[in-house]
């Protein structure tokens, strides 16, 4: 009888377990290296995908199923985002997956910042003049 009970025990506890998924033994997607490179150097690199960097530099990235940007950024220059294909190989047989990032490096050509338009004065209103008094009309004789 107790043998009964234990297997009975032990199938609850199996079915408690009916949310058990396969996805849990996928492994992670591979990581991807990215080389940054900007002019000038020492721009702030950031990648959509949350990696980000001082050029030139590189970073890891979760190769991932569509494109993402890399944003570049630098005190007194305007900031430039380029976009960055991913080039998914599934393989074969004989040659393994692979996967490329294009353009390779990631490149981006810095503008310097427009200065900041100078503060104007409002402008006040100009007075007019008065008008020259005219002379009282002369009495009637």
């Amino acid at each position: 009888m107790r043998r009964v009970i234990a297997i009975a025990i032990a199938g609850l506890g199996l079915a408690g377990c009916s949310s058990f998924s396969l996805d849990s033994f996928k492994s992670a997607p591979p990581l991807v290296p990215v080389a940054l490179e900007s002019v000038p150097p020492g721009a702030d690199a950031t990648t959509s995908l949350g990696p980000a960097c001082k050029t030139p530099c590189s970073v890891q990235v979760p190769a991932p199923d569509a494109g993402f940007s890399v944003t570049f950024a630098m005190p007194k220059f305007e900031p430039v985002t380029v976009p960055v294909q991913v080039i998914r190989n599934p393989g074969d047989i004989a040659s393994p997956a692979t996967t490329i990032i294009e353009p390779s490096p990631v490149f981006a050509e810095l503008r310097p910042a427009a200065p900041p338009a100078k503060a104007r004065k409002p402008m006040r209103p100009k007075k007019k003049p008065k008008a020259a008094e005219a002379p009282a009309p002369a009495a009637p004789h």
